[in-house]
């Protein structure tokens, strides 16, 4: 079928309305109408080629919620009119150790929702920025809340599971010092996931400027990164933290600050890899 979406033709061009094809559902599939798709910074990176191997037309779009419209034969988790989330994958190979245990974003047959290679016309995934989208029932997510902000639940679906998932991983709660380093789109979601959980939060920010928004977001305190007492004061005294920021950065200053045996887990996609100095202590 061929729907209305917004895509770029190159890097050097801007996104523009352009009608894409969508297969006809299969049994195992699910059409959505999309509602809203949330822009991923991430997204601005792929459009625009600065990161390699974008396909074009390219349609982004991965943080997406919507209506289901229709679903295949064998689909029994959802019916017409739920409410529904497709976040960054849309297909795997289904029987590999990391499906099996619903850790299909490690399987080698992982699909992204735009831009990877799929039989689909035109050859790779065209995302959420578009008027529907077919996908397995697999990689779909039912939203129970039936009076969820849509417009706020879409980035739950990137910005959301990127933050929350270490933060589960590592077992943040309740006696957790918690440090999460930038105050950007992660950032602000890592900060209110880290306080709902129970822990401890220290937002750091090399803005005085975000001080107080830190704090309305639940940290318990906050440092500017560039005062170096604020820093020194924290020295060897963090569980986890987790590490929002993509530019260029002293990772040293911030592994100082980590207890024994803690974890710093970074979750900003840099443009080029972030080095850090070598030492024997």
């Amino acid at each position: 079928m061929r729907v209305q979406a917004y895509g770029a033709h190159a890097g050097d061009k801007p996104l523009e309305p352009l009608q894409i094809t969508r297969r006809t559902p299969g049994a195992h599939d699910v059409q959505i109408d999309i509602a809203f798709c949330g822009i991923c910074h991430s997204d601005l990176h792929q459009v625009r080629a600065e990161w390699a191997g974008t396909q074009f037309p390219c349609v982004p779009g991965h943080e997406i919620v919507g209506r289901v419209a229709a679903v295949g034969a064998h689909v029994s988790g959802f019916k017409t009119g739920d409410l529904v989330g497709v976040g960054c994958i849309v297909d795997s190979c289904k029987h590999c150790d990391d499906c099996d245990s619903g850790l299909e974003n490690y399987c080698d047959g992982m699909i992204g929702t735009y831009n990877f290679p799929t039989p689909d016309e035109p050859g790779w995934t065209l995302g959420g920025y578009s008027q529907n989208i077919v996908v397995h029932e697999r990689y779909v997510l039912r939203i129970r809340h039936p009076e969820a902000q849509l417009a706020a639940v879409a980035p739950l679906l990137c910005a959301g599971i990127t933050t929350y998932s270490p933060l589960r991983h590592w077992n943040v709660g309740p006696g957790k010092k918690v440090g999460v380093v930038g105050i950007g789109g992660l950032g602000h979601m890592g900060i209110k996931l880290a306080h709902a959980m129970g822990a401890h939060v220290v937002a750091f920010t090399t803005s005085e400027s975000k001080r107080e928004d830190a704090r309305q977001l639940g940290a318990d305190e906050v440092v500017v990164s560039r005062n170096a007492e604020e820093m020194v004061a924290h020295t060897k005294s963090f569980d986890f933290i987790l590490n929002t920021v993509a530019a260029p950065h002293d990772l040293d200053a911030l592994l100082v600050l980590l207890k024994r045996d803690g974890t710093m887990a970074l979750v900003g996609a840099p443009a080029t890899p972030i080095l850090r100095r070598m030492s024997s202590t």
